[in-house]
């Protein structure tokens, strides 16, 4: 298991991470992607930080899975 994505310290930029999208909340469904931009301007979350997917899509980091090789 990854860490959880509740605090803005962990999430950098080019991670690898799993989100549930605004769509999804209701299911949970999580969806993996790469972060481009970290959204949520507080250090911490009690729902995960919202960031934005490099493929354009925004939701809140569940689990951070590890950093991207570039």
């Amino acid at each position: 298991m990854g860490i959880s994505g509740k605090y803005r310290k962990d999430i950098r930029p080019g991670m690898t991470v799993d989100v549930v999208l605004k769509r999804d909340q209701p299911t949970g469904k999580r969806t993996r992607g790469v972060v481009a931009a970290i959204l949520t301007s507080s250090p911490q979350h009690p729902h995960g930080i919202k960031v934005r997917l490099r493929d354009g899509q925004v939701g809140r980091v569940q689990e951070i899975i590890g950093q991207t090789p570039e």
